[in-house]
């Protein structure tokens, strides 16, 4: 028996063993107990609708969710007058007299009125709460004993369950939001006959009705706009559909008397965009209804399962693996042997999530993914530009869910228009540009402060996004529609530009270092300055971009010729300062926050690839030096970035380190700013609050570990911790070109592996440190 031969038999056993690994691992959260905060809850959402049940034995609050639920409405904050000032604005900035230059933008160069602090500038809001009162057989009004309790959700089916027993009968309830019928499904049974009795209720805190109508519970509303009152409606139907037992309505509730099964519909819409909402719900309800459950659940998971089953993911399993989730949780920090599984299901989640929170013709996911429970949502819920939408948006790709990138494409298209209006009242350029906060209006002025609102980086930034759906699918088509964005992007950066006279550069101005501040050699402070690093990585990157574009469309030449001019005189991807970092500003600024959360000017490091240990390993030093001046703690979101960062730098015992503080449970639902970021019970990251980018940050980041493919090669475990280093198998990962990677390593070392593509093609890569071509498989 020859070497070679031996060396495929073991591989051949070792993709059975992973095979049969992956097959006995469950993707599930679980828990013993029914939650006791609605950051325990279990989220569910098909990208239009979500809930979030609680599992409560005879009281049962379920969150409920539609992703275009907003107040407020379209407005011109617009000062057309800001331009007027903008001479005066960089004159300042140029002597020096940064404080001075912001007191003039905080009073000409700002959106008008309240911002993103009045009404008319709205808020993503819970369209309520269904909620289920139970009366248990045999227990009369005693709070009833729950035994044998257990609630979960499956991530490989989308769907929630909680079972218990009480006086002796066996209860169990099944909840999904269907990917079949646009409906929110509860099932509830009992192992007897006629023991179900509950009312079923709706109700949200402001601006509702609710009503029945035959056997229909409906609650409808309308929203504030912030001018007349008059916004965003919204209707909500449930209906049940029993088998034993009695349905009843009152004027605000369904009641059902013992039934055996009973399952409920909820069906809910707004007349965002002038959707027929009424007539949807309507029809949408009555289909659900007539169809079989088994038949709606049957469907559901296979049209979820489309996306879901693309990956697999597996590091073995540990000791823990089979505990309730929150406990898992509190045992990982600590030991990690004990339970490798729990980096998959938290990777796994992420994807889950991205699946959930949105869908191709409505919106991307917000701060809140589409999960919020109150009206006033923290930060209003809406669209943070300056790292929060890209992050929620960085795992899509990688994690082949290519689709999901296209709702965040078409709301980015949605921002030209008015983006225009801006760059001309404050700039006089042309172009168009969104600086740091944005909204389904199509917001694109300067926020209400200086300090972070005249942030130039906004609409840049997004073009990165919408350029790597490009770069991981190759479609040219839709490089073709999304090509207008990109150039009205580089149109306002080259139009806005002026000349420092120190170095000769072409930077912007002015302009802020998200949301970074700092000291002037008077010791005063500042935020306003003109070239901050991320502004030049984010214009050296859309140049290229829009310069590669024209290429592959074969357009524009002449414009063409003028960014590769331009880009001529853009400051490099990274000034190293005297003490080795990358400086944050054009000038060595010393900044008044050492651990500031944001660590803009690492943007180049990613989501950018200007910044690399193989092609710039001076500036790769100084990104190291940044980030632990910067340390390891902060919200979730900040901790995912870091992770990003190291894993990029290829340290994969720091990303390992990043990881386990992202994984650390929290409690905590308070305002945060600085350190304490972790995750909920649910695994819903904490900033805290709940915020979802934290969750995306990550598992982005457990992908970037294994896979990168930025520059200019596919590279099989870049950054591989110890931890992960003796054994484990993943599939379906994607690179950039859409090459498909699948991957089995032992000890460290890849032992099998198959890159893949739609077309035969050849590519480069890297496996076990040795940079090689080869001809990539038919997908």
């Amino acid at each position: 028996m020859t070497i070679k031969l031996l060396k495929n038999i073991f591989t051949l056993i070792l993709m059975l063993y992973a095979n049969h690994m992956f097959a006995q691992q469950k993707l599930r959260l679980w828990y013993n107990e029914p939650a006791k905060m609605w950051e325990e809850t279990l989220p569910l959402g098909n990208g239009s609708l979500g809930m979030t049940p609680d599992g409560g034995v005879s009281k049962e609050k379920i969150v409920l969710n539609d992703i275009t639920l907003w107040s407020g409405g379209p407005q011109d904050a617009n000062n057309y007058e800001a331009y007027k000032s903008l001479p005066k604005i960089r004159q300042l900035i140029l002597e020096g007299k940064n404080e001075e230059a912001q007191d003039l933008v905080n009073r000409d160069f700002v959106c008008k009125g309240p911002g993103s602090g009045g009404a008319q500038w709205g808020k993503y809001q819970t369209l309520g709460a269904l909620e289920l009162e139970f009366n248990y057989n045999g227990i009369g009004s005693n709070q009833p004993e729950a035994k044998q309790y257990h609630r979960e959700l499956s991530l490989e089916q989308a769907i929630a369950v909680c079972s218990f027993n009480v006086n002796g009968v066996n209860y169990k309830r099944e909840y999904f939001t269907s990917f079949d019928d646009d409906v929110s499904v509860i099932r509830l049974t009992a192992d007897r006959p006629g023991q179900l009795n509950c009312r079923i209720m709706l109700n949200r805190p402001e601006r509702y009705v609710v009503k029945t109508e035959g056997n229909e519970l409906q609650m409808s509303g309308q929203l504030d706009n912030g001018t007349d009152g008059k916004g965003m409606q919204y209707l909500a139907r449930v209906n049940a559909k029993l088998k034993g037992g009695t349905l009843s309505t009152e004027n605000n509730a369904l009641v059902v008397k013992n039934a055996t099964e009973i399952i409920i519909y909820v069906s809910a819409a707004t007349d965002f965009k002038n959707r027929p909402f009424k007539e949807e719900t309507k029809q949408v309800l009555a289909a659900a209804i007539k169809k079989p459950y088994e038949l709606q659940k049957s469907k559901h998971i296979a049209n979820y399962g489309k996306l879901f089953k693309r990956v697999s993911i597996n590091l073995g399993e540990g000791a823990s693996a089979n505990l309730p989730t929150n406990i898992r949780l509190e045992g990982f920090y600590k030991s990690f042997d004990r339970d490798p599984s729990l980096v998959p299901l938290f990777f796994q989640f992420g994807r889950y999530l991205s699946i959930s929170s949105t869908r191709i013709g409505l919106l991307p996911p917000n701060l809140q993914g589409l999960w919020a429970k109150e009206i006033n949502t923290p930060w209003n819920g809406d669209y943070h530009l300056d790292v929060n939408v890209q992050m929620n948006h960085w795992p899509i790709e990688v994690a082949n869910l290519s689709e999901l990138n296209l709702p965040l494409a078409e709301l980015v298209r949605g921002l030209v228009k008015p983006g225009e209006r801006t760059a001309k009242a404050y700039y006089n350029a042309d172009g168009w540009i969104a600086h740091v906060i944005t909204n389904v209006w199509g917001f694109t002025e300067p926020g209400e402060s200086a300090s972070w609102g005249a942030s130039n980086a906004g609409s840049g930034w997004l073009c990165n996004n919408l350029w790597e759906h490009y770069e991981f699918s190759q479609d040219l088509k839709y490089l073709k529609s999304i090509y207008p964005i990109l150039k009205g992007s580089a149109e306002f950066y080259k139009s806005a530009q002026i000349k420092d006279p120190k170095s000769g550069w072409l930077v912007t101005s002015p302009s802020v270092s998200p949301e970074n501040s700092f000291y002037l050699p008077n010791g005063k402070t500042a935020s306003i300055s003109m070239g901050p690093t991320i502004d030049n990585q984010i214009v050296r990157e859309l140049f290229g971009n829009v310069i590669k574009a024209s290429k592959l469309l074969n357009t524009d030449a002449a414009f063409r010729a003028e960014l590769q001019e331009k880009l001529k005189s853009v400051p490099p991807a990274g000034i190293i300062s005297k003490d080795g970092r990358i400086q944050e500003w054009l000038e060595d600024y010393k900044e008044t926050d050492l651990q500031h959360r944001h660590i803009s000017h690492l943007y180049g490091l990613y989501p950018a690839s200007q910044i690399t240990p193989t092609a710039t390993p001076e500036l790769a030093t100084a990104a190291k030096r940044t980030l632990e001046v910067r340390g390891d703690d902060g919200p979730s979101w900040t901790i995912a970035y870091k992770l990003l960062f190291w894993a990029r730098l290829q340290d994969g015992n720091r990303a390992f380190k990043l990881l386990k503080e992202i994984l650390k449970p929290t409690l905590r639902t308070d305002i945060n700013y600085g350190a304490g970021g972790g995750v909920y019970p649910n695994m819903l990251s904490a900033g805290p609050p709940f915020q979802i980018d934290g969750n995306f940050g990550a598992t982005a980041g457990i992908a970037e570990m294994l896979l990168q493919s930025h520059d200019s090669f596919i590279e099989l475990l870049p950054a591989l911790p110890d931890a992960w280093k003796s054994y484990g198998n993943i599939k379906g990962l994607k690179a950039r070109g859409n090459f498909t990677v699948d991957m089995t390593w032992k000890d460290g070392k890849i032992v099998n592996y198959r890159i893949a593509s739609p077309k035969p093609q050849k590519v480069k890569i890297k496996v076990n440190g040795e940079l090689k071509e080869i001809l990539a498989q038919r997908l």
